[in-house]
């Protein structure tokens, strides 16, 4: 397991464009979630121990910002080929049992991950009503401890955004396993 930081990526970057499958059978676009002022992209997989450490407060966190008009996406880029938990069908079992509640494409091609610049799992963008990068950056500040967490940098990015203001330029970078790239 390498453990990475996400990359600095400038704010105010436009959202990169996909058409990907979703492990459901569905296929989505960007223009797919174009009725949702808010944007949160995720880049997440099934093996890592950092994306378990903070799913449910994800899936939380979906729940109660989807009704505020918040679009959560999540994107596996991993290669299965080394990581089968990452298969296209691991990931709809996971999706399924632990009812997400947001789409969970597959990169195959692992170009979207390029594109964004995501190289860890989890690295999480958010994208502002005109799909600008507002917030690129951790979830809270205790990822293995939800206990001992004190700030919620995402919550508090989702709030300033809801309230029409912009999240706090100072943003923490996520951690996480490195995106396992195809050979």
């Amino acid at each position: 397991m390498a453990l990475l930081n996400s990359e600095k990526i400038r704010l105010g970057q436009p959202v990169k464009n996909f058409n990907l499958p979703s492990v459901d059978g569905k296929t989505y676009t960007l223009e797919s979630f174009k009725g949702s002022p808010v944007l949160v992209v995720m880049f997440i997989c099934n093996h890592c121990p950092y994306v378990k450490a903070v799913e449910d407060r994800l899936i939380r966190l979906n729940a109660e910002y989807v009704k505020k008009g918040v679009q959560f996406v999540g994107i596996c880029s991993n290669d299965y080929t080394d990581y089968p938990d990452d298969s296209p069908q691991n990931l709809f079992q996971r999706w399924a049992e632990k009812k997400y509640g947001f789409p969970y494409l597959i990169d195959t091609e692992q170009s979207v991950a390029r594109a964004f610049g995501a190289v860890c799992t989890p690295d999480i963008f958010v994208y502002d009503s005109g799909r600008k990068l507002v917030y690129h950056g951790r979830i809270d500040d205790s990822w293995k401890e939800p206990s001992q967490v004190e700030r919620h940098e995402l919550r508090e990015a989702l709030d300033a955004l809801l309230a029409g203001t912009k999240p706090e330029v100072s943003q923490h970078p996520s951690m996480g396993c490195s995106i396992k790239w195809k050979k």
